[in-house]
Parts: structure tokens; C-alpha cells; sequence
């Protein structure tokens, strides 16, 4: 059976390596943004919300170039990552100018959704089949949630190493994510663990973690019991982050929920760096040829 759901798009952050805010670089013929071709994929795929996390001062540019073309077509809504948004008594002498992170950044929507929603980030083309899957699997399940998997060769940038997370999985069910830094280096695949464990080879079909991930609204229960640990945790560390693979991974762990791992035919599209957005124009005009996408989104 079909049911409401609500694609959220991770949209608060700025491109560092790239210079930027690269969600809002053009990358189609009528200067599409990667976030149109998700929207358009999610909505084929039977999404009918779009919520977006941004920085209340990127409100209005992203209504002026997002938000009001596609709301034509999907219902949209916005919520706001602020530092300020946690608990009032770890307010006290905050001097953190950074974001908290990706679990902080869905917390922040948690008035915005009650139904089942997946994750993505705003800066990544996912393509079409993996909406497709997870949108079958947020149908036809109640009480688990879902991460999308890539093989690590979809995934990779000429241009220099690229963070993904390792799947572990057994039976279908994900046990753990391993952080790490990958590149391919003389036509092998290598993963440096950001945790400084050692280096090892990856097969191409291995599957990584590209934060697409599916939920119900159980997650926000999590992430509220999760951030008061992490704050009282790293009190004192004004640089840590309270990151959605971490807190997955924790509800793994403590067997809250399965989390199933799917895998997708898609390969992956971004802009890591800057030197990756003409490939990335280059391959949506080939999927346009190919009958993917129309020549206008919208």
C-alpha cells in the first residue's frame, strides 16, 4: 500500500572544498540544481513533501531558486538549523560557531514530519532507481528503517579521495559503518578509516553509504535521548558534530531497530570538488539524450 511520504534534503551546510554553496549550482541546460533532479526523481518514485534544512538566512534564496518552481508540484516546507536549537541549559557561555551536524539538521524538522521520509544531502545526484527503492520499502514496511548502499565504484571522484561510509551487513540487516576516506590509487580501491585503523582494499560492488537513508518519525525520539549524550559527552569540544550515522549506528547497537540495506543500480553524482561539475553536466545532458530526464524539469 502507498503511504505519505517526505523526502528531506540536508541543505544547511556550505561546500568548503568546492567554495561555495554549491546546492545551488546549475548544473542542467536551463540551470537545474542537483536538489531539482532529486525532487524530480522522489516525486516519480511517489514522494509527495519535500522539507528542506537550511539556514534561516538562505530562506529566501532558496524559495527565489527552488522552492517556488517546484512547489507547483510537491508540497514544500522548510525548517531551520540554528546553534541555538538544543536543550536551553547547554546554552549557557556557547561561543560554537560551526553546525552541529546531520542528526542536529533532522532534529531541526521534527515539527515538519510524521510520516515516513527518507534523507539526502542537497549536493548529491542519487539517481532515479534509488528513490525507487526506498520509496517500495518505506511502502511496504512499519517498524524498521533503511539505508541505500552504492557500490563504491558509482561513487568515486577523479579528482581526489571521497568520504563514504562502509557497509557491514549480514543478511540483509546493516551491523555497522565504517567512516572513511576512499580513493581509487595504480586501479585498486583503497578506504582509509577516519578512525585511524588501517587501510584496506574494497572490491567495486562493495556498498557505501551515500546518507540516503529511510526512517519513520521514531527517529526523532532517538535523536533527542542521543543529543543530550553527545552534549554532555563533548561539552568541552566546540568542533565535534553529532552526526546521523553515528546516532544509526547507535540505534543499531542497542538493537532499537533493523536497519535493512538495500542496494541500488544508480550511480552517483556531486561536486566534491570544483573540478567535478563539468563532468556532472556532462553526464546529466547524457541522461537527457538517453530519455532519463526531460530537457525542462519543470
Amino acid at each position: 500500500m502507498k503511504k505519505h511520504k517526505t523526502l528531506l534534503i540536508m541543505a544547511a551546510g556550505m561546500g568548503s572544498r568546492f567554495g561555495g554553496l554549491k546546492q545551488i549550482e546549475p548544473v542542467g541546460p536551463n540551470g537545474e540544481f542537483l536538489i531539482d533532479y532529486s525532487i524530480y526523481d522522489a516525486i516519480d518514485a511517489g514522494f509527495d513533501k519535500v522539507v528542506f534544512v537550511i539556514k534561516k538566512e538562505n530562506e529566501e534564496i532558496f524559495k527565489e531558486t527552488v522552492g517556488n518552481r517546484i512547489s507547483q508540484k510537491i508540497k514544500v516546507e522548510y525548517a531551520f538549523q540554528d546553534i541555538s536549537n538544543i536543550p536551553s541549559q547547554y546554552l549557557n557561555g556557547l561561543s560554537r560557531t560551526k553546525p552541529w551536524g546531520t542528526a542536529h539538521a533532522i532534529l531541526c524538522a521534527k515539527e515538519k514530519i510524521k510520516e515516513p521520509f527518507i534523507i539526502i544531502n542537497a549536493d548529491d545526484f542519487y539517481g532515479r532507481d534509488a528513490y525507487q527503492v526506498a520509496s517500495q520499502f518505506l511502502d511496504r514496511q512499519a517498524n524498521e528503517y533503511c539505508l541505500v548502499g552504492y557500490q563504491v565504484v558509482n561513487t568515486l571522484s577523479q579528482y581526489g579521495s571521497v568520504k563514504r561510509a562502509v557497509c557491514v551487513a549480514e543478511n540483509g540487516k546493516l551491523n555497522d559503518l565504517i567512516e572513511s576516506s576512499i580513493i581509487r590509487e595504480n586501479g585498486n580501491i583503497v578506504a582509509s578509516p577516519l578512525n585511524g585503523d588501517e587501510p584496506f582494499s574494497l572490491q567495486e560492488d562493495t556498498l557505501v553509504s551515500m546518507n540516503m537513508i529511510g526512517f519513520d518519525s521514531s527517529l526523532f525520539q532517538y535523536l533527542e535521548m542521543y543529543l543530550t549524550h553527545f552534549l554532555n559527552e563533548n561539552k568541552n569540544d566546540l568542533e565535534k558534530e553529532y552526526l546521523i550515522p553515528d546516532v544509526l549506528c547507535k540505534i543499531m547497537k542497542e538493537k532499537k531497530k533493523d536497519v535493512a540495506l538495500l542496494s541500488t543500480s544508480a550511480s552517483w553524482l556531486g561536486i566534491t570538488y570544483r573540478d567535478d561539475k563539468d563532468g556532472v553536466i556532462s553526464k546529466i545532458n547524457h541522461l537527457i539524450e538517453q530519455g532519463e530526464y526531460p530537457k525542462h524539469l519543470w
